[in-house]
């Protein structure tokens, strides 16, 4: 009997390329690679088998255009079938060109209009403080995404309320139209967020700074991504 092993790191690239004709957001696609593997196979306790537990910890994916790599992602972790991804954006198929939750396994928000996934983010980690749970919510937004007034709302908001079961991945290629004194980071720290600015493509730089105690405050992990929008 031939025992067929889960798929890893390596076959990422390969699943990603079975999915065609969005090439424009290849680039943003490609750039939360690193991010989403090391959530997916080291950080969050989610599961095929307990999408629906109200005890499962919540990624939401704000930079939802481009999510080629995060159909991969959910594709090598079970969540969907990797068939799928031949076909995605036709007609009948679940996978658009933005995640869609009614239709997509695994994910927990609709996504790709900029601006709303940190806002959620903040809505949902408070709702899980209500109701008692400890379930972490994880969120990844882009660099250029932060200047949607939107977010800078939640930012603070969620300083305020000292939300230390969220965590905000910022994919920073330096796409922002204007960019932020100090860099990204100082923006959430000036709301007492926990920062850390890591190698984006390193991952035992990302896992470290995405499993760091920081009790009593949010947590924000800026990952530098050069070269790729």
């Amino acid at each position: 009997m031939t025992v067929q092993s889960e798929p890893g790191h390596a076959d990422l690239p390969a699943l990603f390329r079975r999915m065609t004709g969005d090439e424009k957001h290849e680039w943003a696609a490609a750039s939360t690679l690193d991010v989403l593997w090391v959530l997916y196979d080291r950080v969050l306790d989610v599961s095929p088998d307990r999408v629906d537990d109200p005890d499962r910890d919540r990624f939401l994916l704000s930079k939802g255009h481009g999510p080629m790599v995060y159909y991969a992602v959910l594709a090598a972790k079970g969540f969907l079938e990797p068939s799928l991804l031949d076909d995605w954006t036709s007609w009948g198929s679940p996978l658009g060109q933005h995640p869609d939750r009614v239709l997509v396994a695994g994910a927990e928000i609709g996504s790709g209009s900029l601006g709303h996934g940190l806002p959620l983010a903040v809505g949902t980690a408070l709702g899980l403080r209500l109701q008692g749970r400890s379930a972490r919510t994880v969120v990844l937004v882009g660099d250029a995404e932060l200047d949607e007034g939107s977010n800078h709302e939640a930012i603070a908001l969620a300083g305020r309320f000292g939300l230390d079961s969220l965590t905000t991945v910022v994919v920073d290629n330096e796409s922002g139209t204007h960019g932020w004194p100090g860099g990204v980071a100082a923006r959430f720290a000036v709301e007492g967020w926990q920062t850390s600015t890591v190698d984006g493509r390193d991952h035992g730089a990302l896992h470290d700074a995405l499993t760091q105690a920081h009790p009593g405050r949010p947590l924000v992990v800026v990952a530098k991504v050069e070269g790729e929008r």
